[in-house]
């Protein structure tokens, strides 16, 4: 197609990951076969004799053009290949990964090898979002931020990845009053090409076609001493200056550097070269509002994000320095300026619904079934006989049985003899004897029981909720109770103390309280993210009083929720649910005759008690005031 460019050494497509579980499972049995589709329909298209714009494409099926290259890197290539498929069947991805990559290297025209190694890519990284997604969910910052990194560096472009890095860092740690103004700017040099459009194809050595590159746009290249040389073949169509040297340098495994503007320097596309050769820039920013503190965690978060190697504080100024590559100051320079947003705000609609029924029946008959025998005593069938108890003592003093100063004392032992007698024989009393000794025999009473007692209650607390970005708002619904922990008194008493007691002009101090909490306790903390998913800290509490007491205290029912969960924007979710049933049956009566059938109803007692307990939490997030989205430019990092 005219005007557009045309490259065949690397396969430029990108594949965005999506968050949805579902679609992401469907990508990933999918893709592999769609992306073969494509390449191999290309691979008969050659085959075929159809006029291709990429003859140098090639593959190991047959009827595809075969590869060329040197015998030795083909044999090592489909070794490489060999071994990585063995290493992605025993799901040891990471070095089949390397091994793919290798064999893209050495024939980097197969479309077999480039399939399978960005494929692999891929996968690789959607496993290291997922891992970085449940750290996040788990609280585990540091490792979801070293997942989200690795997989960034496998898949540069991938934009999802980039995103769960700032979720993951969370806001900014610093909100100034105004953005930070940059103070001081050093750009990197840049090369200053031509601005014309290059159909270039060419055949020989790597060294010679970064030159021809190069001298198609007005530059020149300096090459490092230790940069590879090797037979390479390039052919593009309708290119500017940035796509033919970004292909160029994909198919020559290298990189390049301005020194002047006119002049590029080139060298391998190594990890120790990128450090050695990469050109870095500076920035100051002043930051208005800022403690000494707060400055510290910004640039803390600004070396975490971006990685930035060269970094410096001045307190008494308020700036930060930055230096390094031209793309992270750009996107430094754009994080800074979102310091001032507002943060997003979160409306939390929680519905609360609880439902309790008890029911108690209590019906049958009791029969007597304990008997008490005793004896009586003269002196308790006198008191029975209507006699005075002093009548009593007064014959006993003239008799001479007891003196006088003892009526007292034998008084009030025959005044509790007569009330124990009493509570005796104040139930139904059959005697038997009437010689030496009297008997009685005392029966229990005959009584009968029929109860009903049934109660329901249903009720729904309906609570909205405002909260902001990572500050935790808490919500408390219901009294404080009092607990009496401590109490005074005096130790010891002294005439001062008498008196005031008996005058009553005494006021004790006042006691030790301990006030509880009874009710509803919620607790949240949302976290926006830029696709308006919300991540919401709940803790929910719920504390009633027992109708049980220990040394004096109320026993206090609790029960309590605490976790994380991610929702989209309006989704519903069941964040708590709880049921508690409970059936008790007990039978008293007669031994053996309560259980005949409708004999046991005259002779037993039946009691049935149930209660349920339900309690629903139902929570629903809406954003009513979103994340600033900024849109970045497009960069091109790594290979």
């Amino acid at each position: 197609m005219a005007g557009v460019p045309l490259v065949t050494a690397v396969v430029p497509y990108r594949v965005f990951l999506v968050q949805d579980s579902r679609a992401a499972a469907f990508y990933s049995r999918n893709m592999r076969w769609l992306l073969a589709g494509v390449f191999g329909l290309a691979a008969a298209c050659l085959a075929a004799g159809t006029p291709a714009a990429t003859p140098s494409l090639c593959s190991n099926s047959k009827g595809a053009p075969a590869c060329q290259g040197p015998a030795k890197d083909l044999k090592a290539a489909r070794q490489a290949f060999a071994r990585a498929l063995k290493l992605e069947k025993s799901q040891n991805l990471d070095q089949a990964f390397y091994e793919f990559e290798e064999a893209s290297r050495l024939v980097p025209q197969n479309v077999e090898y480039l399939t399978a190694r960005e494929m692999t890519r891929q996968h690789l990284a959607g496993m290291h979002l997922e891992r970085g997604n449940r750290d996040l969910l788990d609280g585990r910052q540091v490792e979801a931020l070293a997942e989200f990194r690795t997989a960034l560096n496998l898949d540069p472009q991938n934009e999802f990845a980039q995103q769960r890095i700032g979720d993951a860092l969370g806001p900014a740690p610093v909100r100034a009053a105004s953005p930070p103004q940059m103070v001081a700017s050093a750009d990197v040099i840049t090369a200053k090409p031509m601005d014309v459009i290059h159909i270039i194809h060419y055949r020989g050595d790597s060294r010679g076609l970064l030159s021809a590159v190069a001298t198609s746009y007005g530059l020149t290249v300096i090459f490092d001493d230790t940069f590879p040389s090797r037979r390479v073949r390039f052919d593009i169509d309708n290119a500017d200056f940035a796509t033919a040297i970004r292909a160029a340098s994909a198919a020559t495994k290298s990189f390049s550097v301005a020194v002047e503007d006119k002049v590029l320097f080139a060298s391998a596309d190594t990890a120790d070269n990128h450090r050695l050769y990469d050109r870095m820039g500076m920035r100051s920013f002043y930051v208005s509002g800022g403690g000494s503190q707060d400055l510290n965690e910004l640039m803390n978060s600004l070396r975490t994000l971006f990685e930035f190697k060269f970094a410096s504080l001045n307190a008494a100024s308020s700036t930060i320095t930055l230096r390094g590559p031209q793309a992270a100051l750009e996107a430094a320079t754009q994080f800074l300026g979102q310091l001032d947003s507002p943060r997003p705000e979160v409306m939390f609609d929680l519905k609360v619904f609880q439902v309790s029924h008890t029911y108690m029946r209590n019906m049958g008959i009791h029969v007597p079934n304990q008997f008490n025998l005793f004896n009586i005593p003269v002196s308790a069938l006198a008191a029975l006989g209507g006699q005075n108890i002093q009548a009593l003592i007064n014959q006993l003093i003239a008799s001479g049985g007891i003196n006088q100063a003892g009526n007292q004392t034998i008084a009030a032992l025959l005044a509790q003899l007569q009330s124990q007698q009493n509570s005796i024989f104040s139930q139904p009393v059959a005697t038997f004897g009437g010689g030496l000794t009297l008997m009685g025999l005392s029966l229990d009473q005959l009584s009968a029981a029929l109860s009903l007692n049934e109660s329901s209650v249903r009720s729904l607390d309906h609570v909205h909720l405002r909260a902001s970005q990572e500050k935790e708002a808490t919500f408390k619904l219901g009294s404080r109770y009092p607990i009496l922990n401590a109490s005074f008194a005096p130790i010891y008493n002294n005439p001062a103390i008498s008196q005031a007691i008996g005058n009553q002009s005494f006021t004790s101090a006042f006691p030790s309280v301990n006030y509880e909490d009874i009710g509803l306790t919620l607790k949240a903390k949302p976290l926006v993210h830029n696709n308006s998913d919300v991540a919401l800290e709940l803790e929910v509490q719920f504390r009633t009083l027992g109708s049980t007491s220990s040394n004096g205290i109320p026993v206090i029912f609790n029960r309590e929720y605490k976790g994380g969960i991610l929702l989209k924007e309006g989704e519903p979710a069941v964040i708590a649910g709880m049921i508690t049933k409970s059936d008790q049956k007990s039978l008293s009566g007669l031994p053996a005759f309560s259980r005949i059938p409708g004999f046991g109803v005259l002779t037993s007692q039946n009691s049935k008690q149930e209660e349920d307990d339900e309690l629903l939490i139902l929570i629903t997030p809406y954003i009513i005031r979103g994340p600033e989205r900024t849109e970045a430019p497009e960069i091109w990092i790594g290979k």
